[in-house]
């Protein structure tokens, strides 16, 4: 399925826009009827207990998965079947919950396989963006360096350069801050908010909730598939039915 424009009176200001979103493996429900907007230089924080269907979700957007039903558009064109490439040629990158970089390619060569092959750019283009994005992610010392040998917070780094490499209108972020001790996720913390502060519009799942609300514009909820809150991040962890979903409190 081809490309196609987006509806009449589509907000300008509205980068992400998904309406009835839904998912289903067989019998399966995964997602139901998911609909939110995203606006441009906004960060959107998802939170949701393990299988709620935020990874799910991100699949959709990026073109890892295709949808049941409903609609996402980028920037007011309807996405439909177009494969990852395609999506990320028109703005989207991503990162991943587990890094896997190219271990036996040097964290610049990683960086501009991302910039060449997922930006669709020349290779003079492709180095001048790719040591830009080396310099922002606190990796040009590691820049030689085999990415294999790399610790956990500079893969991280590279996993979100990567996404960065093709230069995206929407970075989807994808539990970017697991697995890191308190220091490490403030390092990242930091990174992002300078990604957010240069016009980048963010998509964030995480568990890791003191990071998320140090970032995040709003926050939606998800619990078996479904949009269960949304809006200003102290107003809805403060919601009773989100404590008791993710945070176990009973009210």
């Amino acid at each position: 399925m081809s490309v196609t424009g987006g509806g009449a009176g589509m907000d300008r200001n509205i980068l992400l826009r998904a309406r009835d979103v839904s998912k289903s493996f067989g019998a399966v429900r995964v997602l139901h009827a998911v609909s939110f907007d995203v606006m441009r230089g906004e960060v959107l924080g998802i939170l949701g207990p393990n299988g709620a269907g935020k990874t799910t979700l991100f699949n959709m957007i990026s073109g890892d998965l295709k949808s049941s039903g409903g609609e996402i558009q980028l920037a007011g064109t309807t996405l439909g079947n177009e494969p990852p490439f395609r999506r990320c040629k028109m703005g989207i990158g991503r990162t991943y919950q587990i890094p896997r970089p190219y271990s036996g390619m040097t964290t610049f060569e990683n960086l501009l396989v991302a910039a060449a092959f997922g930006g669709g750019r020349s290779e003079k283009e492709s180095y001048a963006l790719c040591a830009r994005v080396l310099r922002e992610c606190e990796l040009i010392d590691k820049a030689n360096i085999r990415a294999g040998t790399l610790t956990l917070l500079d893969r991280k780094r590279l996993e979100l350069a990567r996404a960065l490499a093709s230069d995206p209108k929407l970075l989807l972020l994808d539990e970017i801050a697991g697995g890191l001790t308190e220091e490490e996720a403030k390092a990242l913390v930091n990174l992002v908010r300078r990604i957010r502060d240069r016009g980048v519009t963010i998509v964030w799942i995480e568990h890791v909730l003191h990071a998320l609300m140090a970032v995040a514009d709003r926050l939606m909820v998800l619990n078996f598939g479904e949009k269960i809150a949304e809006g200003a991040p102290a107003e809805v962890i403060a919601l009773p039915e989100v404590q008791r979903v993710y945070m176990g409190i009973e009210a």
